[in-house]
């Protein structure tokens, strides 16, 4: 390329966006890479990831000979994310903060700061890939089905797609790895991060009660007995088993699972046996970001998650009218084909077509048509 376009990188200090910086300097580009720094507290067990992660950073750079800074967006992520997650927790419901991380941080202020360094375009370690043709912006299915991650991405705008690179798109992840021990990059054999978007692995339930203060409730069986107490809704998601604390019952067979979380009750009921009422046919949801733009068919079908690392499903979406809207006080309806088990409010359903993702939306309730 005879005049090198500039590429700002956001590096997480892991392996991916290591390996993705890598290739975008082989392909001719000049590499800027940029290290995030969302969260100010330590971990369990009193480290500063952060620091960890960054001189990751640094060393990877070094290697590649490509500049490097560090930017603080921890107020952001505070205001823009990490409340959000609070408040849906408070309400009783599960969000996904990786979601909303990525609409409000990652092609956020991340993108306006790489335009501050002269960036013609941003690139991360995503795998997925993107379509430009024509000036619309498609979100594109990694090549690696089991690391694919249009369902964090769900929610970009056309203009936060524009002018974004993602260099793993047609990578396995075995792949990743083995450019970067060839290359000899001190990230190849880092473990990937998991747990909450820049906040990590934490021992969830004494994270939570730093923010929230946990209010006890009964747990009960739809007939009416009252089994144990719990510690609080916020901790509990729809066909969880482990941690009720609850034991076995004279007579019952089966470990007891949540079907459902009464919020203004504050009442956590449970069932065992047969998982019938864990299923649902459908959902609802109050608005959606489609990926380009919004179809001009009122009813569709396509395939859909409604969690990450599940295989798609099939699905007839439809736009409701105002009338429709007015009815169920939603609008937009989904029918699955196939029952679903533990649909989870404040979980995103996300929409794909054969090659692509067609956009996202959080769910507000399950439909039960039995």
């Amino acid at each position: 390329m005879s005049e090198k376009k500039r590429v700002v990188v956001g590096m997480s200090g892991g392996v991916d966006s290591s390996v993705a910086a890598l290739l975008l300097k082989e392909q001719g580009y000049d590499v800027v890479g940029l290290f995030m720094n969302n969260w100010k507290e330590t971990d369990d067990n009193g480290c500063c990831t952060a620091e960890e992660d960054y001189g990751d950073v640094r060393r990877v750079c070094a290697k590649l000979e490509i500049p490097y800074y560090s930017v603080d967006f921890s107020d952001e992520y505070m205001e823009r994310v990490f409340s959000y997650f609070l408040d849906e927790y408070k309400k009783g419901r599960t969000p996904n903060p990786d979601v909303l991380c990525n609409r409000e941080i990652k092609f956020g202020p991340f993108k306006d700061y790489a335009a501050e360094l002269n960036a013609d375009y941003i690139a991360t370690g995503h795998y997925c890939g993107i379509s430009h043709e024509g000036g619309v912006h498609r979100l594109l299915k990694a090549a690696d089905q089991n690391k694919d991650q249009t369902y964090f991405l769900n929610q970009l705008s056309q203009k936060q797609l524009e002018n974004v690179l993602f260099p793993l798109a047609g990578m396995q992840k075995s792949e990743v790895r083995t450019v970067a021990e060839r290359y000899g990059l001190n990230t190849a054999e880092k473990k990937d991060s998991t747990g909450i978007c820049f906040i990590g692995e934490r021992k969830f339930r004494e994270f939570l009660m730093k923010y929230i203060p946990a209010r006890e409730g009964e747990i009960r069986t739809y007939d009416g007995r009252v089994l144990g107490k719990h510690f609080g809704l916020m901790y509990y998601t729809i066909g969880q088993r482990k941690g009720l604390d609850i034991g076995g019952q004279r007579g019952d067979e089966g470990r007891w699972f949540v079907i459902e979380k009464d919020i203004p009750n504050n009442i956590l009921y449970v069932a065992h046996g047969s998982e019938d009422k864990l299923y649902s046919d459908g959902l609802y949801m109050d608005s959606f970001n489609f990926i380009p733009f919004a179809p001009k068919e009122k009813d569709f079908r396509c395939t859909a998650k409604f969690r990450y690392r599940q295989s798609e499903q099939g699905v007839t979406v439809h736009i409701l009218s105002d009338e429709e809207r007015a009815a169920c006080g939603h609008a937009i309806r989904v029918d699955f084909d196939e029952k679903q088990r533990a649909i989870t409010e404040g979980q995103y359903c996300v929409l794909y077509g054969k090659e692509d993702c067609l956009g996202g939306g959080v769910i507000e309730k399950a439909i039960k048509n039995d």
